[in-house]
């Protein structure tokens, strides 16, 4: 007995030194990260300011425009503006789809001449990652927007290209912009944990070097990076994701994986240790070790078990991007009457694209919420509104009832290959928790659950036409373990003020005892050589 609990002790002792490094890179970037999270660079709002489409802008028509242009087809479109000039935005036909695949990159036709507007994807990532840093209002001067061109001789019109062109490259206010970069992959900066491809990288002329990545096909505040969290990201991705071990690919998480179940293997042996030995002898470091290890000795056993868990789960390969609806909109059907759509809802439109239901074609008509809300901070509020919506049938603009909530099923139907009838629920989600989370991004979305394949569940944006996430109870066990046991959100009772102090305590006890267990090991040492 006494003979194998000293070869515990030596094991334990072992397999410490090996440990003690990396975990004291894991538990200082993890006292870190709370910090991280509160120092984001300043952005005056992560929404834009819903409007509804001004008629009198919307003067030509789309398949006028499209045959003009020799745009034959289309994956889909929609309305967008600069300002107060008004355009189409075209989504064309892409190549393959996702991460690494070709970026069919929209195309700007004004609504009110048909003109095609130069650079217009370029532009409106300006003109959006302008009103995030700064917020709304109009920059436009006084003068602009008295050019016009000819309007089939019968007089001038308004040169809407030339003004919203004007609009963003001349501001009469904030930071000029430094450069526009498209970002069709993830890389050090954009990371994977942002779900949003591709999106256009706009840096400013500004003392912090703050960048704002956005998604002009959604109007959408991604992501944005400063100097002074450029460098807490860096420590966090090189001492905590260990991004140093890259180019091992898959093999980052398998040394990831066996240090993490190392480090709980060794903190099993250490509890067994302490409750199988007195302690009454022990002083100076090795007494300080003893107490302070079996102190922070539960969450060295969840963020050791999570870390692995999580690390394991991830050798199974992400593929939602590569879910997408495709419309396929010929430009003869592209035809809409926007007051006639008006008069189907019954209130003010504020959008329009097409859809397939189950082989008929809808128009996705947004409308003006009655009450309007401007979510701030997607990540700090972790809810966002449900916004009204229409599905108007093509042919005789028939209401389709519940539409958003059917076309969601009908999305699940396609990305499952599973049969209609074997819907078990479709559920709005108006907010992040544990099984879908921020790290999925997108909200509003739908929830579309099955009683097949361990109950799983689709998440799907109507308004994009992607799938945000898929879930099924063993996903679920993962995604859940690591939410509580390493993100601390089992404090979520007391706001994430009480959950970043609890992460930021557990994390530096868990620097404490390296610390002290180091001291005591080179101490040994010492006493061992005299």
């Amino acid at each position: 007995m006494i003979f194998m609990r000293k070869k515990i002790f030596q094991l334990h002792r072992r397999l410490s030194i090996i440990i003690a490094i990396p975990v004291l890179l894991w538990a200082s970037s993890g006292f870190m990260h709370p910090i991280m999270t509160n120092i984001r660079p300043a952005i005056a709002t992560q929404g834009i300011m819903t409007v509804a489409v001004d008629t009198g802008r919307i003067r030509y028509p789309l398949a006028k425009a499209l045959k003009e242009h020799h745009l034959d087809s289309l994956s889909n479109f929609r309305l967008v503006h600069i300002d107060t000039n008004w355009f189409y935005q075209l989504q064309p036909l892409a190549g393959a789809g996702g991460p690494g695949g070709r970026v069919a990159i929209p195309i700007y036709i004004s609504c009110t001449n048909g003109n095609i507007l130069t650079a217009g994807d370029w532009l409106y990532a300006q003109y959006l990652a302008r009103q995030f840093l700064e917020g709304g209002g109009s920059n436009a001067r006084a003068t602009r927007g008295t050019t016009g061109v000819r309007d089939g001789g019968q007089g001038m019109t308004h040169d809407c290209c030339g003004a919203a062109t004007d609009i963003v490259l001349n501001p009469v206010k904030g930071a000029r912009v430094a450069n526009v970069s498209l970002v069709s992959h993830y890389d050090d900066e954009y990371k994977s944990i942002n779900r949003l491809l591709p999106v256009y990288r706009v840096s400013f002329e500004r003392a912090d070097g703050i960048r704002v990545y956005v998604e002009t096909t959604q109007d959408r505040y991604s992501f944005a990076m400063d100097d002074r969290r450029a460098v807490f990201d860096e420590i966090f991705r090189l001492c905590h994701t260990w991004g140093w071990l890259d180019a091992l690919g898959k093999g980052r998480l398998a040394v990831e994986m066996l240090i993490a179940l190392t480090a709980l293997f060794t903190a099993v042996l250490g509890i067994y240790i302490f409750f199988t030995t007195r302690g009454s002898g022990a002083h100076g470091a090795r007494r300080n070790h003893r107490y302070t290890a079996i102190t922070a000795a539960l969450f060295t056993l969840l963020w050791a078990f999570s870390g692995s868990y999580h690390a394991l789960s991830r050798f199974r390969e992400d593929v939602r991007d590569r879910y997408a609806m495709d419309t396929r909109l010929a430009a003869e059907s592209a035809e809409f009457d926007i007051a006639r759509l008006q008069a189907a809802c019954r209130r003010p439109v504020t959008n329009v694209s097409m859809v397939v239901i189950d082989g008929e074609r809808y128009w996705r008509v947004s409308l003006l919420p009655e009450k309007m809300a401007m979510h701030k901070d997607l990540m700090k509020e972790m809810k966002a509104s449900l916004a009204p919506v229409a599905y108007v049938r093509v042919r005789d603009y028939a209401v389709l009832a519940d539409g958003d909530a059917r076309y969601a099923a009908w999305m699940a139907t396609r990305f499952s290959g599973y049969p209609a009838g074997e819907i078990k629920k479709v559920e709005p989600v108006t907010s992040f928790g544990d099984e879908y989370n921020f790290t999925d991004k997108r909200l509003p979305v739908w929830k579309v659950s099955y009683e097949r394949d361990h109950h799983v569940r689709y998440y799907v944006e109507t308004g994009s036409g992607k799938l945000a996430s898929r879930v099924d109870d063993l996903v679920a066990a993962e995604g859940y373990s690591f939410s509580v046991f390493h993100k601390h959100h089992f404090m979520d009772w007391g706001g994430k003020k009480v959950r970043d102090a609890s992460t930021m305590f557990w994390a530096f006890a868990q620097v404490v005892m390296v610390v002290i267990g180091l001291i005591f090991w080179l101490k040994r040492r010492r006493s061992l050589r005299s």
